[in-house]
């Protein structure tokens, strides 16, 4: 609760004037370039009927970012009190962008919006884990609490911030989480190692991806990674790039990085990137030095480029096992898992 008051009032405003501040700032502080536009809005405030709560669910986000941000704060603390602090790295980075997913928002039959006196269903079992993506209770049975009225932050709500406040945080990019579009793979990486990164609160922008963690950890441990197989396991090569020349300003050196998730797919080489929504939409391309925000398809003057971008993607997506696209897969779990009792 004392988390959720700092940010009380905070985005009253409304998506349109928090977003357009945010733009303008990211400029100013030099996060991105000028020449990059703000993409469309995905919300009309002035259309907004609740806007007291509509703001209360992104003061409950803003929330959860600042007691995240408190958490690696006493990770950072008892690295100094326990004397690792000159020798460790420490990687700090999202896996994706904002989420759209509005999960909760549209329950056509809101819960109450205050939590009830006491739980109505049996605790679960102190071992029992989670199966449903949407839990139905809290540990000790209190039902989970959704809908419009509800005030997410409590152990019993469970809601999604929606597509608009989305927008903002993935400001000024396109897309949101499961697109590669850079509003779902654009987030920032903090590095910090006193004793093997000589630059401080310098802001490089050499382009990463996920998977060059393990080849980062790899190379600063001194390891070797496993060329073939593992304790008899087959593996395949190691696909990331070091990141260690970045942290000393020098340039990461790899042939493309390449994105697939649920269809979207996308591969970048050097400033250009190719990128499409699902298995069957045609590739787009963007000059991102010029077009970081992915608002000018490039893709009908290079056809050339196209193709042989195209042609990169399709032999790492075979490499790879990414392939099919979108195959038919058994759902495990049809959502009515039942808490033992």
């Amino acid at each position: 609760p004392a988390d959720i008051a700092k940010y009380k009032g905070r985005y009253d405003a409304g998506y349109d004037a928090i977003r357009a501040a945010r733009y303008e700032k990211m400029k100013a502080l030099g996060l991105i370039d000028a020449s990059a536009e703000l993409s469309p809005a995905a919300g009309n405030w002035s259309e907004v009927n609740d806007k007291a709560w509509e703001a209360a669910n992104m003061e409950v986000y803003a929330a959860m970012i600042d007691s995240m941000d408190q958490g690696i704060g006493k990770i950072m603390a008892c690295l100094r009190e326990t004397h690792y602090w000159d020798n460790t790295l420490v990687l700090f980075l999202q896996d994706n962008g904002g989420c759209a997913e509005g999960m909760g928002r549209g329950n056509k039959n809101p819960a109450p919006p205050v939590r009830a006196g006491q739980p109505s269903l049996k605790p679960v079992a102190a071992d029992f884990l989670q199966p449903d993506m949407i839990p139905r209770q809290t540990r000790d049975g209190f039902p989970m609490r959704q809908g419009q009225g509800v005030i997410p932050g409590g152990a019993d709500t469970y809601q999604g911030y929606g597509q608009a406040w989305a927008n903002v945080s993935n400001t000024p990019f396109r897309e949101y989480k499961h697109w590669v579009h850079e509003g779902g793979i654009s987030t920032p990486l903090i590095a910090h190692w006193p004793n093997g990164i000589g630059r401080q609160g310098e802001l490089e922008r050499t382009p990463g991806h996920l998977i060059d963690i393990m080849a980062t950890c790899v190379d600063v441990a001194g390891a070797t990674y496993p060329q073939t197989a593992h304790e008899g396991q087959s593996i395949h090569p190691l696909e990331g790039r070091s990141l260690v020349p970045a942290f000393a300003g020098k340039p990461v050196e790899r042939e493309a990085i390449y994105w697939e998730h649920e269809g979207n797919r996308a591969v970048r080489v050097g400033d250009w990137k190719l990128v499409a929504k699902g298995a069957t939409n045609p590739w787009e391309l963007y000059d991102i030095a010029h077009d970081r925000s992915e608002m000018h398809n490039q893709a009908e003057v290079e056809p050339e480029r196209v193709r042989e971008m195209g042609a990169l993607w399709q032999a790492w997506a075979e490499r790879s096992d990414v392939l099919p696209l979108n195959p038919p897969l058994p759902r495990k779990n049809s959502g009515k898992t039942k808490p033992p009792r």
